[in-house]
């Protein structure tokens, strides 16, 4: 039977959320199980800083996948944790961000718990959390926010985004698009047709949480375009709504020279 619980002995595959890129981020236990883990399975997005964090001589497998360029498939990657953990190996299996959030760690567990093998979840910090936290950008905020939607701006080749662009062209709810950075475009006209005011404030933060970081502002309508002028990369976090607006005065020194001057937070029923 498949157990979830803390202080699991080996075998036994710890799924760790490694948080957006900065090591200072890792929780307590994430730290602890790598310094005790036998073998590491890590992903892409786990940053060197993170995997010298791991205890010296431990094996580490790289099981990194990027758009259009899978080092290792899903289905070869779940097999190589039975295959570990069922050689009697406390394995830690390494995800950027929070494994439960667009990380496919509910597929790997799934596959775990349907080969009987023992396993044990940690929570990481989200990029979703943790970039924009980095790039001044609250995920809500009184009079300006009610809500916020994590939301894929990630498909399969040549496919066309399928979400329900009526439902997320809400101007009182966060919009949050993981892996978006090809799809900007799209996504601009699709919430723009749907109803969204193509003014809307909108920014795309690269490499969030870690020197590398940079913060682009916009508006749903230019962001497209001053991203790929600014010359971004993966990974790529873009956040639409009118919490933007406090960036230029909420920012920890990252953003553009250009970046326009923040919004009036005053708004009715504000206090």
């Amino acid at each position: 039977m498949t157990t979830v619980k803390s202080d699991l002995p080996a075998p036994c595959v710890h799924l760790i959320g490694a948080g957006p890129g900065d090591p200072d981020l890792l929780t307590i236990k994430a730290l602890r199980l790598m310094q005790t883990a036998d073998v590491v399975v890590y992903d892409r997005l786990v940053s060197p800083d993170i995997l010298d964090m791991v205890r010296a001589g431990t094996p580490l497998i790289y099981a990194g996948k990027a758009a259009a360029d899978h080092h290792m498939p899903q289905a070869e990657i779940n097999q190589l944790l039975v295959k570990l953990a069922k050689a009697g190996r406390r394995v830690v299996r390494l995800k950027g961000g929070d494994p439960y959030v667009f990380g496919r760690g509910s597929e790997e567990t799934e596959f775990l718990a349907r080969s009987g093998v023992t396993f044990e979840v940690v929570p990481g910090v989200t990029a979703a959390s943790g970039c924009t936290a980095a790039a001044g950008i609250p995920l809500t905020h009184r009079g300006l926010a009610t809500g916020v939607r994590f939301v894929t701006g990630h498909c399969r080749a040549d496919v066309e985004l399928d979400l329900n662009w009526d439902s997320l062209a809400d101007p009182d709810t966060t919009l949050v698009f993981y892996m978006g950075l090809a799809n900007l475009p799209q996504i601009a006209e699709k919430l723009t047709a749907a109803g969204l005011s193509a003014a809307t404030p909108a920014a795309a933060i690269m490499s969030g949480t870690t020197p590398q970081q940079k913060v682009v502002l916009g508006t749903l309508a230019d962001l497209p375009h001053k991203a790929v002028a600014a010359g971004l990369r993966a990974p790529v976090l873009t956040v639409i709504g009118k919490v933007v607006s406090l960036a230029a005065l909420l920012h920890l020194g990252f953003l553009d020279e250009d970046a326009p001057a923040a919004a009036s937070t005053e708004r009715a029923g504000a206090t």
